[in-house]
């Protein structure tokens, strides 16, 4: 049975709602057991990743959650659903926490959901690279101000 729109979106609410209530077992929950995750660039986050185990294992447990001052870590503190159809949710997010090395993970994320019998089966996640390698790989990079002249909206 083909998935709904209503559904898809009621689905990535959970997922939303999940992060910012830094609920990680209910967003593991919400995967397909072969859940695919595709993260942009060329940092130690980057690429594909595949199966729940490995995605909130090595990848969400410790190179990104593990990275940051646990007190500190909100994920979702801002969220909207940009579109949504029968096989896909795009969203778009704001969170992190304070890296254990003092700088400032607050990063905004773009994900693209498609999802398979009421389950995320895929991701597609567009991020700052930069503050990736700064704030959890102590990598500090050429980047910008943490504060853009000119943000955009959402």
């Amino acid at each position: 049975m083909a998935d709904t729109r209503e559904a898809n979106i009621a689905l990535a609410t959970r997922y939303y709602e999940a992060l910012e209530a830094g609920d990680f077992e209910a967003l593991a929950a919400l995967h397909a057991d072969d859940v695919v995750f595709n993260l942009v660039g060329s940092t130690p986050v980057s690429g594909r990743w595949v199966g729940k185990a490995e995605c909130f294992g090595p990848l969400v447990a410790d190179k990104v959650v593990g990275k940051l001052v646990p007190e500190t870590v909100q994920f979702s503190r801002q969220w909207r659903i940009m579109c949504a159809d029968e096989n896909c949710v795009v969203g778009i997010m704001r969170g992190g926490g304070m890296g254990v090395n003092g700088h400032e993970y607050l990063q905004t994320y773009c994900q693209v959901m498609t999802i398979r019998d009421g389950r995320i089966a895929e991701l597609h996640e567009f991020f700052d690279t930069a503050l990736v390698e700064l704030a959890l790989n102590d990598n500090p990079t050429a980047k910008g101000p943490s504060e853009v002249a000119r943000p955009f909206e959402f």
